[in-house]
């Protein structure tokens, strides 16, 4: 049981991340872990954006690897939905499939608190 209310509470505390994500940013799966506190654990963020439904408001499209890529996905085409969005938004992929992180990465405050979202 405290497994699974650990596991509630870190997916929680991811997707108030992921919420916080402005329009037109990006965030590395490593960096949602980091802001949620939990260092180390770029999957566990995979895994909960993953598990969202599809009628999810969650702006799950806003996270990509480390490489500034859109993580390949085996169910249809999720990837280039979430491309799509990301252009809707004004982010922008060079000739490799990248968005650069130098430019288009979210930096939030120094005091941000993933906790502190709307509900």
């Amino acid at each position: 049981m405290h497994a699974v209310l650990r596991e509630f509470s870190s997916h929680a505390r991811i997707l108030a991340v992921v919420r916080r994500i402005p329009r037109g940013r990006v965030a590395t799966y490593g960096q949602v872990a980091v802001l949620a506190g939990l260092a180390r654990q770029p999957r566990l963020v995979g895994y909960a954006l993953h598990a969202l439904p599809s009628t999810t408001t969650v702006p799950w499209h806003r996270v990509i690897n480390a490489r500034g890529m859109v993580s390949l996905r085996a169910e249809g085409d999720a990837a280039l939905t979430q491309r799509r969005r990301l252009e809707r938004e004004g982010v922008s992929f060079d000739a490799r499939g990248r968005v650069s992180l130098e430019r288009f990465r979210w930096r939030p405050s120094r005091g941000f608190v993933a906790n502190r979202t709307k509900r």
